[in-house]
């Protein structure tokens, strides 16, 4: 799919490997510019940050009002909480175990699984396109999902024995509320592309030293992030200042990307976020990821070109497109700007 196409990513160290045997923070995990100590707005992030409950939005009685909270959650946030979901717990905590199990494991058996040069699946790091650029302190483990045949299953874990057999279904209804009938939606997420990114960040004795992952949007249409653990570290950029989501127990959050933007005319936010690491503990994320098909053009959707009067944003194919994203690194908005009119 697009996104183990887009040119894959440089190879580093492993930072699980550096968690024990760093006497000091090598240069290049060194931020300078977006520092953990930046003050943090005083919001209860838990609170103000919108929750949707998916049973109400499913249900006749209670759509209208429900649609409404989720229209605004987009518009204003960029970023909310989804409850009532109906992933069974189970289900959750064998997904959160499976997780947990593959990052255990010896640094060799997950070399296993190693990204290879011009693809983005796998064990590894994205977003490394120079020698001297700053790295984030985390690694990844990256999958194809959807459609089935696109997994490529050598990069898929033998061991946890669970893991290949597990997978976590989710509900989204992102063009509620602005009169956007889903057939419009329909060609260009034919087939439902999903990917998933499964985040290790290892604790660093010097946390206010380092970024867990760089402040960036999503080159996605829409992304569902479950954390693993109880460590949190997730923040949201909201009226200039860097605010703490804290997961409400059960519930996914999820988040506009820059294609859900681009679709909307700039109705929808593709907010800026970023991840802190902590200091004695390790924080798990998994991160799945809606995409385009590979072959859509996107652009605003006519309808509410025609509302506005105008297109906000140029058209581009969704290959361009996240090549140009995977290129740029992790730069906040700055790529989806340079796509405004």
């Amino acid at each position: 799919m697009a996104h183990a196409e887009a040119g894959g990513s440089l190879p580093v160290p492993n930072v699980q490997a550096l968690e024990h045997t760093y006497e000091q923070i090598p240069e290049r995990y060194i931020t300078v510019e977006e520092s953990a100590k930046e003050v943090i707005g005083g919001l209860d992030i838990s609170s103000a940050i919108p929750v949707i409950d998916l049973k109400r939005l499913l249900d006749p009685e209670s759509s209208k009002v429900e649609c409404a909270k989720l229209g605004s959650a987009f518009e204003d946030w960029g970023f909310f909480q989804l409850i009532n979901h109906g992933v069974p717990d189970e289900v959750i905590r064998n997904f959160k175990n499976d997780i947990t199990g593959f990052f255990k494991q010896p640094l060799e058996e997950k070399k296993v699984y190693s990204m290879v040069p011009g693809n983005l699946e796998g064990y590894g790091q994205h977003f490394v396109v120079s020698d001297n650029q700053k790295l984030d302190w985390a690694d990844l483990f990256d999958l194809m999902l959807r459609p089935r045949d696109s997994r490529d299953m050598k990069f898929w874990p033998s061991n946890p024995p669970s893991f290949s057999k597990g997978g976590i279904v989710f509900v989204a209804i992102p063009g509620h509320g602005h009169g956007v009938e889903p057939e419009s939606l329909q060609d260009i997420f034919k087939g439902q592309p999903q990917s998933m990114r499964m985040t290790y960040y290892p604790p660093c004795r010097q946390a206010d030293k380092v970024m867990g992952l760089s402040p960036h949007t999503d080159g996605t249409g829409l992304t569902l992030l479950l954390q693993v653990n109880e460590v949190q570290g997730l923040q949201v950029r909201k009226d200039g200042k860097w605010v703490a989501v804290n997961a409400v127990d059960g519930a996914f959050i999820i988040n506009c990307g820059d294609i859900l933007e681009i679709l909307s005319n700039g109705r929808y936010k593709s907010v800026e976020h970023r991840a802190l690491v902590h200091p004695t503990k390790a924080r798990m994320s998994a991160a799945l990821f809606h995409q385009p098909c590979q072959d859509a053009t996107v652009g605003p959707l006519p309808e509410l070109m025609k509302k506005d009067g105008v297109a906000r944003y140029s058209s581009i194919s969704y290959m361009d497109f996240v090549k140009g994203y995977f290129a740029a690194k992790l730069d906040g908005r700055d790529h989806l700007e340079s796509l405004r009119n």
